[in-house]
């Protein structure tokens, strides 16, 4: 049986493949921070990966689609009944998995301490490496919050999840492509910041 022809099993081979590669080249010893790092990795990745495509591809189809929806197209249905509700699924739970794995590892990383990443304490602008990284996790936060607080909120409105008047899911679209727009946004700094406390920012 060919593991391609599922997600699963896609996904599971890319985990074994990986348990090969750290089997081969293992020290010993379970780097815990690491394993963590590379979790909140995966995760930031379907995350941030999700963002992108609402941001870039969904909403830009879904307005063609209402746009051609007079004049014979298909409209948004499919993408609204079908696509959206899987991905609101996999983008909110992969933004709580990827803000937890990262206090994880914050709390792991030598000398920082997810304490001292959220309060600047004993950071300085003096030692940027270690600043940068509290930065990243401050946008990272907030984008969390945008996600659970103003984004899927309305998108259940405006999805026909929870009842809403017309006027009420024109308002929720709104407050929710104002705060996907603002995630996208904080995402490039976000990032930045995350690279950036070990290899430094690009300036």
């Amino acid at each position: 049986m060919n593991p391609l022809t599922s997600i699963l099993g896609t996904i599971i081979s890319g985990f074994v493949l990986a348990a090969v590669i750290v089997l081969a080249l293992s020290t010993g010893s379970l780097n815990i921070w690491a394993l963590e790092v590379w979790f909140h990795v995966l995760a930031g990745i379907v995350w941030i990966g999700l963002l992108y495509y609402f941001n870039f591809v969904q909403v830009p189809a879904v307005g063609n689609a209402l746009a051609e929806a007079d004049s014979g197209g298909p409209g948004p249905a499919a993408i609204n009944k079908y696509v959206a509700p899987r991905a609101l699924l996999w983008f909110r739970w992969s933004a709580v998995v990827t803000w937890l794995t990262g206090v994880g590892a914050l709390q792991n990383l030598p000398g920082v301490g997810a304490v001292n990443a959220f309060t600047f304490e004993k950071f300085s602008f003096a030692t940027p490496s270690t600043t940068v990284i509290g930065i990243g996790a401050w946008l990272g936060t907030i984008m969390l919050f945008n996600v659970w607080a103003l984004i899927w909120p309305n998108q259940k409105k405006i999805l026909g999840m929870v009842e809403a008047s017309a006027e009420q899911i024109a308002g929720a679209k709104k407050v929710a492509l104002m705060a996907s727009r603002t995630n996208t946004l904080l995402s490039i700094p976000m990032l930045m910041c995350m690279v950036g406390w070990a290899h430094g920012l690009p300036f």
